[in-house]
């Protein structure tokens, strides 16, 4: 039997993105484009700003992760140096990220070593991501880009450190920890969520809604003994924000299928609209229903929310 097969062929990022700062810059930071980075580092990136001024020099892109910690990106065509490993460095330190990603199109193996080097002996609140960018085509195709991870913190290392804190931890906070590493472990299986932040021992589990204003808050009160599924506003665009969302509010609570909480706080700057129902915790054996109550809530919420959010109109103190 004869088969026909296209010639796969790779290309450069310049013939599709000619330069760098003006052309490839914006197309990554495009939300369907840092989903797909999102995707190949395990984190679930938020864009804040675009060409950030550190002295005399600029970060192509600061996100944040779904804990709200800042993410700082750095693009570089062409093979890695020093100059920019330098840059990288700087960028984080001055602008307090928790993550750093240096996305080129060639490591070499000393820049490849020098970050493996660094994710073996930074903490626990610092990771270090190398991506290689590779541009393919088949034929006349359109090209395809394709996000290669070489370099990124050690899962043994990581382990280790969390487990050298484990000892200090409250009940509540195992507690917290195991719950939130199985809503975590749904979320992905179900395909909610193309990646998630990572399940830590505390209050809250977020989940991020495309704008840096506003995040799906999650939480488990282990002291009130209930979970909660709550978009937080923050105070910069809350007042704004809420009067329109509550414009649309009998919408939303039938999509959702429950009655909500809106602004349960009203002396708080920050906003909440929320879900909650009480639960035992105590017996795990219901953990399970728990779990997936959280899950199809966040899957609602983000469904409801998403586009309303990308509607709004909050004037210029709201930074996308």
């Amino acid at each position: 039997m004869s088969v026909s097969l296209g010639e796969l062929r790779k290309k450069t990022l310049r013939t599709v993105w000619g330069h760098e700062g003006q052309d490839f810059t914006p197309w990554l930071s495009q939300e369907e484009n840092m989903e797909k980075l999102s995707e190949a580092i395990g984190m679930d990136l938020q864009v804040e700003r675009v060409e950030v001024p550190v002295g005399p020099y600029f970060a192509d892109i600061l996100a944040k992760d779904a804990s709200g910690g800042y993410v700082v990106v750095e693009n570089q065509y062409g093979k890695t140096n020093h100059d920019h490993l330098g840059k990288l460095i700087t960028y984080g330190a001055t602008l307090g990220a928790a993550a750093v990603v240096w996305v080129a199109e060639e490591f070499t193996d000393e820049h490849k070593k020098a970050l493996d080097w660094l994710n073996d002996h930074t903490t626990e609140g610092l990771s270090l991501y190398a991506i290689q960018l590779e541009v393919l085509q088949i034929d006349d195709s359109k090209p395809a880009l394709r996000f290669n991870v070489v370099s990124e913190p050690s899962a043994i290392i990581r382990s280790a450190s969390a487990a050298k804190s484990s000892g200090a931890r409250t009940e509540a906070q195992k507690l917290q920890l195991e719950f939130w590493t199985m809503v975590r472990e749904r979320l992905l299986a179900k395909k909610i969520l193309a990646s998630a932040q990572t399940a830590r021992p505390q209050y809250w589990f977020d989940v991020a809604l495309g704008n840096s204003n506003f995040v799906l808050s999650n939480i488990l009160d282990t002291t009130g003994k209930r979970v909660g599924v709550r978009v937080y506003l923050h105070n910069e665009v809350a007042d704004a924000a809420l009067a329109q969302l509550q414009e649309d509010r009998a919408a939303i609570e039938r999509e959702i299928g429950s009655e909500l909480q809106w602004n349960p706080y009203p002396t708080k700057r920050d906003k909440i609209i929320g879900l909650f129902r009480q639960v035992n915790l105590e017996d795990k054996t219901l953990w399970p229903e728990y779990c997936d109550w959280v899950v199809q809530h966040i899957a609602k919420f983000r469904h409801a929310f998403i586009p309303r959010i990308k509607a709004l109109r909050l004037g210029p103190q709201a930074t996308l």
